[in-house]
């Protein structure tokens, strides 16, 4: 029986979200994303094990950088992220279900702070 393409067989969901993050790192590098943070969630939130937080310079690079974080997740097998936020492209939201990816416009991303907020101990820790 072949498990549904919907939902990651053990093995996927075995996968470390180490992996996954460098992908989602090395993408957002490529795409020219500013400010990059990594925030270990674990313990904090049940709906993530790890956050990253990064900007882009305008609608239209958030827009880009959304999309090129979503193929290349795709493409090294984590499958493709739920994507929120698109149409404004103020502050889009990738959930690729371990890791959850804000990218902001940089004056958004001032106003929640959100760095801050899940990380009583943020370091200013970039990438």
């Amino acid at each position: 029986m072949n498990p549904s393409p919907q939902r990651p067989t053990a093995k996927a969901a075995a996968k470390p979200h180490a992996e996954m993050i460098e992908v989602i790192l090395e993408s957002l590098d490529d795409a020219k994303a500013e400010g990059t943070v990594s925030i270990d969630i674990v313990g904090k939130s049940s709906l993530s094990d790890h956050m990253v937080v990064t900007s882009g310079r305008s609608h239209r690079h958030v827009s880009a950088v959304a999309d090129q974080l979503s193929r290349a997740l795709a493409e090294h097998g984590f499958g493709k992220p739920r994507i929120e936020g698109l149409p404004h492209c103020d502050w889009v939201l990738v959930d690729a279900g371990d890791v959850i990816v804000h990218i902001f416009r940089p004056e958004v991303r001032e106003f929640y702070n959100i760095e801050k907020m899940w990380s009583a101990e943020f370091s200013g820790d970039t990438h």
